[in-house]
């Protein structure tokens, strides 16, 4: 591909994506162009923080998921696996630390606006549908800690309502 076709496809793709972002009503920012960090409010996980970056060739799609499990690591990960071949448009990768982010790439051809939707619903659903399990296989001893901590002082325990059955001793 010539290098003024590369732009050219950059452009459709960055229109494609800004469109798709304004028609979704999604909050988002762009300091560099071609950049996009977009929140996607979940109700597990409260927000999944998104960027998608339109390259020469491609559009890619990475969002923060968790950072490296404190404990049972290879559950966690096992986990995530499992999913990821089950997955459409992004997959679970790791960083060199092991912390965890959902990753795709679509090609510039593909990029419209109905693509966009589907791209960020998918890492929504993936982000959000998996989150409390991860928690709970890879930090259950904090979790844990948390509710009693908070408990003791007497502080609010419902963001910690989804691990109860397991980390409330009064149940």
């Amino acid at each position: 591909m010539s290098t003024s076709a590369s732009a050219s496809a950059s452009a459709s793709a960055s229109a494609s994506v800004e469109a798709a972002l304004e028609s979704l009503g999604l909050s988002y920012t762009s300091e560099q162009a071609g950049a996009y960090l977009v929140r996607l409010e979940g109700q597990h996980k409260l927000a999944t923080m998104t960027w998608l970056i339109v390259g020469t060739h491609s559009l890619a799609v990475e969002a923060f998921f968790c950072r490296q499990p404190d404990e049972n690591h290879a559950a966690f990960y096992r986990f995530l696996l499992e999913r990821s071949g089950r997955m459409y448009g992004v997959h679970f990768s790791l960083d060199p630390v092991g912390d965890v982010y959902l990753t795709g790439r679509l090609p510039l051809s593909a990029v419209s606006v109905s693509d966009i939707d589907r791209l960020l619903g998918c890492v929504l659903t993936y982000s959000d549908e998996n989150f409390d399990t991860a928690l709970e296989l890879g930090f259950a001893s904090a979790i844990r800690r948390e509710w009693a901590w908070r408990a003791k002082r007497g502080e609010s325990l419902a963001n910690l309502q989804a691990f109860a059955r397991f980390a409330d001793p009064d149940r």
